[in-house]
């Protein structure tokens, strides 16, 4: 039987953004699957703080050289690769000038979001789905960590639903006790309405806040993982009357097993 094959879509990994839960599990979580015999491919952003010389990074030119379209205005998308050598696996990252070449990743020196994080995220989202189409890798499972990648199960349901790179992905979104402010950017509405959104969707997202970017992701995932020891307790609501398979908080010593064993659930779906 061929390997199954898993996509994660994350904010940060250690080391390249390092001492946060999300980095941790992005990094060793995909070595520990990549070890019970799965395919992996990682993708982040290149924040304009990772050192490119000290990380090794390069371009991957096969891979670069697309032009994004947000409000009519092309954005170049640029690839880069490093590996983690005693983990034996890569790390992609999607690099822009405009979006991430600033010296911070999602806030600024008062920790307030950036104005343009709206285009920022949907930037990323769509970079590293366009990434894998080029690479025509299709993957099983597609896993995201952070609000940063909350519009991957969108667009996989959206706007990416009918393209046979994607035609059996299954979705499963972390939710992480990381919120934002201030709430994005309202355009937000008519830039994901362009990419296939409905008006459900954007009623749902109507604040433009964190606790509707969050619901969106759990409306189109399918299956939630509890990724922090606690969550919002309205989205627990939401994820309860949503009847999405959830998988609990797991401790650092049993997660990557306990993830494991949610992949293959949620695989089994229909």
């Amino acid at each position: 039987m061929d390997a199954k094959r898993i996509l994660f879509i994350t904010q940060e990994v250690t080391p390249y953004i390092p001492d946060t839960l999300i980095g941790d599990i992005s990094r060793n979580l995909p070595q520990g699957v990549q070890e019970r015999g799965y395919e992996i491919r990682t993708f982040m952003p290149k924040y304009g703080c990772i050192n490119e010389r000290r990380n090794q990074l390069h371009e991957v030119i096969r891979l670069s050289g697309m032009n994004l379209i947000i409000d009519d205005t092309d954005h170049p998308l640029i690839i880069k690769v490093a590996s983690i050598q005693m983990a034996r696996m890569q790390v992609y990252f999607i690099d822009n000038e405009d979006f991430f070449h600033r010296k911070a990743t999602l806030t600024d020196e008062s920790g307030n979001g950036f104005p343009d994080n709206d285009e920022r995220t949907i930037f990323f989202v769509r970079g590293v789905y366009e990434t894998v189409r080029k690479l025509r890798w299709m993957p099983d499972i597609i896993h995201c960590h952070g609000w940063f990648s909350a519009l991957a199960p969108l667009y996989l349901k959206r706007k990416y639903f009918d393209d046979p790179c994607f035609a059996r992905s299954k979705v499963v979104y972390s939710l992480y006790d990381q919120s934002f402010q201030p709430a994005l950017d309202s355009r937000i509405a008519r830039r994901l309405k362009q990419d296939g959104a409905t008006e459900r969707d954007l009623k749902l997202f109507e604040d433009h806040d964190y606790m509707g970017l969050s619901k969106l992701a759990i409306k189109h995932a399918d299956g939630i993982i509890q990724g922090s020891p606690t969550i919002n307790g309205e989205l627990e609501e939401f994820i309860t009357q949503s009847k999405k398979k959830l998988l609990p908080f797991q401790g650092p010593e049993q997660y990557i097993e306990a993830y494991d064993e949610f992949y293959q659930t949620i695989l089994k779906k229909k």
